[in-house]
């Protein structure tokens, strides 16, 4: 008797290949989208809005409609378009270069509007594409492109929360952050974006997942030594957990 273990999730294509770097995050978090989408049924009705950044070419990995948006403005695009389409199912990916840094902005005005959109935020602690500049979540004395000697909060502030914050706006549904640094970690985010998920089927309102991945090429270490430098210095500073769950009696307007 065989046993199934392993099946290519429907929406994503059959001939396409993901082009990140070893170790990256990104691979990981789209595969469980895709098994999301195939899991509620969704491929035919969900569009999905791909930003500027290593998440940029989301149309050559899934089978969906695929639209594109300027820097940090995909809360925008998946804005316009639920709302002139209602019934279907828009999420934007973003990393926290796009999300966080140039258009966190739009992120939080989402959020307090309560379009009913979910957001899926990469959180690697730079501006991974362009080849490794701080972002507004780069941890104190992290070294990236422009941060040389290491982040200093006296010239460059410090990290922000941005799950803590977009869990304070009254139009947020459901507000949790993540990571995939260890077989058990993906387990535990893929129910996170389940929730997530429903929270925008049932009509509740914004839904926003923060994930923390790795970013090996640019921290300038091996895949298995990015995932440790995250689980001992990225967790610590951005506990997990849900921080807002509407469906559990948090404040929602």
């Amino acid at each position: 008797m065989e046993t199934l273990v392993y099946k290519k999730p429907e929406c994503l294509k059959k001939d396409g290949k993901f082009t990140f770097c070893p170790g990256c995050g990104h691979g990981v978090v789209l595969r469980m989208i895709a098994e999301l989408i195939d899991e509620f049924n969704l491929q035919s009705d969900t569009i999905a809005i791909s930003s500027v950044g290593c998440s940029i070419f989301l149309e050559k990995f899934y089978d969906l409609d695929v639209a594109g948006a300027s820097h940090g403005r995909s809360p925008c695009v998946a804005t316009g378009i639920k709302r002139s389409l209602p019934d279907k199912f828009v999420f934007t990916y973003q990393g926290d270069g796009d999300a966080l840094t140039i258009g966190f902005n739009e992120t939080i005005h989402t959020a307090s509007r309560g379009e009913k959109i979910t957001t899926i935020c990469i959180n690697n602690t730079n501006f991974g594409m362009t080849g490794g500049q701080a972002s507004a979540t780069t941890l104190v004395g992290q070294v990236t492109k422009t941060t040389p000697a290491g982040r200093n909060p006296e010239y460059a502030g410090y990290p922000i929360h941005a799950a803590e914050m977009v869990a304070k706006c009254d139009g947020a549904a459901f507000v949790a952050r993540a990571s995939i640094c260890s077989p058990a970690s993906i387990k535990k985010t893929k129910e996170i974006l389940r929730k997530a998920f429903e929270m925008q089927i049932k009509g509740i309102g914004y839904s926003f997942v923060e994930i923390l991945a790795a970013c090996p090429t640019n921290w300038g270490m091996s895949p298995v030594e990015a995932l440790d430098w995250l689980e001992k210095n990225m967790v610590p500073y951005y506990p997990l957990g849900v921080y807002k769950d509407g469906t559990k009696g948090d404040r929602l307007k």
